[in-house]
């Protein structure tokens, strides 16, 4: 392979990189989400009741110019008390003594696989 047969493949492969690697990026986080809801229903996550909180899981996509950000989270207020517990008096004076009912913790890592997996599917894909 000559110089410029590198440099052509190379200029190639760049135009290629940002949409390989929000592609794994958005699959590794949906694959998180659906990590974390799973855990969400039932020992040793929280109990699921009506659905509303294992349902309120998000997956916030944003393009970048050679990539992706995705942030996983839920709106729903208790979702810090369920993930680590919380010991004490809230705001209005109530005492709990709530265990943790981990299930972000749990779901690291299988997202960290599949964003590693991701990446390398990316590379490959744009040095081919």
């Amino acid at each position: 392979m000559t110089p410029d047969q590198l440099a052509a493949r190379l200029e190639a492969a760049a135009l290629r990189i940002g949409p390989a690697v929000a592609h794994g990026v958005e699959h590794a986080a949906e694959l998180g989400r659906a990590q974390i809801k799973g855990h969400a229903s039932g020992r040793p996550g929280p109990n699921v009741i009506t659905g509303q909180y294992r349902n309120s899981w998000q997956v916030e996509k944003r393009h970048l110019p050679h990539g992706a950000q995705c942030t996983i989270g839920t709106e729903e207020p208790y979702g810090r008390r369920l993930e680590f517990g919380f010991v004490g008096a809230d705001s209005l004076g109530r005492v709990y003594a709530q265990p943790p009912f981990a299930h972000v913790q749990p779901s690291l890592p299988a997202m960290t696989a599949a964003l590693h997996l991701g990446m390398m599917s990316a590379v490959a894909e744009v040095l081919r």
